[in-house]
């Protein structure tokens, strides 16, 4: 690589990295507002015990100490790849973290593939018949796919497809490895109904990126010259007009990660989402904490690489 793209790789990890110290002050601060603490959740609401009980349980989770020492504290293990240990389970944050990825990963890759595939075909259908009736049906289709509520879509999927007509699995989850072709079929609703949404978002820029790009001189030439509708689009239009749908798709995978609390909860999936959320539910600081910083990292790191995919897309971008 040139001396340029390691000078920008060299600045978006500095970046990154300060990113990743501004998400952490502020995921611990936040914590701190949630009423109770982990001590409250292990003793309950009606247990009698003394006060020694209680500071001594404070103690030995570091929580007699002033915030900013229990955030150094923290932050400094970070620094050194030590997530802590989770205090309802005593396993450590960062297999806890790496145990439920998989399922993470699989269920973000597979909306994000529904997204392009539902997004891309459907802008460049509604590009293509600018305002006409079919334009206009598509548009209000994707408006309505970014208003429905993802737990919506989620419980009415399970109660068509599920529970009436029998044609999805039950909300067992199996591994991809251990049957891949059921695994397929059980990520399917889950899948779907996270990229609706995303889906929406990329039809839509695609139409405004590709209505801007045919009506630029070289694809007015490229039809003189007696190319066919088909080839003008996909081949000279659609390419590039894709980096702006590309960048979105990048912002769109926080969206995913964001959305995943709700669809794995719903959809009873043991990933990272469903983690988090029952650590928040335990007041178990430590693996929100590393969940949510692991989150930011996977979500920062993607959109480096899609900004590094720009130059393989348009060869006259140059960093």
């Amino acid at each position: 690589m040139s001396s340029n793209v390691w000078q920008y790789l060299v600045r978006r990890i500095v970046s990154t990295l300060l990113t990743l110290f501004g998400v952490s002050i502020l995921v611990f601060l936040m914590l701190q507002l949630i009423p109770g603490t982990v001590v409250e959740q292990i003793m309950g609401t009606d247990a009698m015990v003394t006060k020694e009980t209680v500071a001594s349980l404070k103690a030995f989770f570091g929580l007699d100490q002033p915030i900013h020492i229990q955030y150094l504290h923290w932050i400094e293990n970070v620094a050194q790849g030590n997530f802590g240990i989770s205090w309802r389970t005593g396993k450590s944050v960062l297999g806890l973290i790496v145990d439920h990825l998989p399922v993470t990963g699989e269920l973000t890759f597979l909306a994000l593939m529904v997204a392009f595939l539902i997004g891309v075909p459907a802008g460049v259908f509604s590009a293509t018949r600018t305002n006409t009736v079919l334009d206009n049906v598509t548009r209000v289709v994707s408006l309505l796919g970014l208003s429905l509520p993802v737990f919506w879509q989620g419980t009415m999927l399970i109660l068509i497809f599920s529970l009436l007509l029998h044609w999805m699995p039950a909300l067992d989850y199996t591994g991809f490895f251990d049957d891949p072709l059921r695994n397929l079929r059980l990520m399917a609703m889950p899948s779907i109904c996270l990229g609706t949404a995303s889906a929406a978002m990329i039809m839509r820029m695609t139409r405004a990126c590709l209505l801007e790009v045919l009506g630029q001189e070289y694809v007015r030439t490229a039809r003189a010259k007696g190319l066919g509708e088909r080839l003008v689009i996909y081949r000279h239009a659609l390419r590039n007009a894709m980096i702006p749908v590309i960048t979105v798709a990048g912002v769109q995978v926080g969206y995913l990660l964001g959305g995943i609390v709700v669809v794995e909860e719903v959809f009873t999936l043991p990933g990272i989402g469903r983690l988090v959320l029952s650590a928040i539910f335990n007041r178990d600081y430590p693996l929100v904490q590393g969940a949510v910083l692991f989150i930011a990292l996977v979500f920062m790191l993607t959109n480096l690489l899609v900004d590094l995919l720009y130059s393989v897309i348009d060869p006259r971008i140059r960093y």
